[in-house]
């Protein structure tokens, strides 16, 4: 028997990420933002969910780009901090001692000391309630060496990426590995012949 927990955003798992832009001023901000993920492969597209209220919404309307800084687990204070303090108010970037570069793609900044960085050009605007989903095109994605495996791929246990869980505000980092895709189903799809 399940439980009716009403209507309320709680998909797990929501990503922790970084979306850098340049104010008006162009100074770089940063924002944390979880109401976000990859939406298209062809062109490759992530969306993040901003609310009109916050500095980066305008930022990212002015500028019509945007980096996603994806933070390693051992950055979970600096992250948490991008989401609760205000780039109206504080430089957050120069707060925690980090540096914004200029992307050479997109008008918008990524933090160096980000793992895993995707520049985007902005391609779409939806309001949709409190929230306006931005679509972005990644034009390209920059990785840490340290964090790439053999074949050149991001390896999640060297990025060590973290979520977030909205109803109970914790950050969790990612488990253990359970199978590969497009391929452990086969043995049940075999099984069920």
């Amino acid at each position: 028997m399940k439980r009716s927990l009403g209507p309320r955003p709680l998909a797990y798992t929501t990503p922790v990420w970084v979306i850098g832009t340049y104010d008006a001023g162009g100074r770089a901000n940063v924002m944390t933002a979880s109401w976000a993920g990859i939406c298209c492969s062809k062109p490759p597209c992530v969306n993040v969910s901003l609310r009109r209220a916050t500095y980066t919404y305008g930022c990212l309307t002015a500028r019509r780009a945007f980096t996603v800084g994806v933070p390693s687990a051992d950055q979970v204070r600096e992250a948490d901090f991008f989401g609760v303090a205000s780039g109206r108010e504080v430089d957050k970037v120069a707060a925690v001692g980090f540096t914004a570069v200029a992307s050479d793609l997109v008008d918008a900044p990524y933090l160096a000391e980000m793992p895993l960085v995707l520049e985007c050009r902005l391609l779409h605007a939806l309001e949709i309630g409190l929230h306006t989903l931005f679509v972005g095109e990644i034009v390209d994605v920059k990785a840490e060496e340290a964090v790439l495996d053999a074949t050149g791929v991001p390896d999640p246990d060297r990025v060590r990426p973290f979520v977030y869980l909205p109803e109970a505000q914790r950050y969790r980092g990612l488990g253990a590995e359970l199978g590969r895709a497009f391929s452990v189903g086969r043995e049940r799809r075999r099984g069920s012949r």
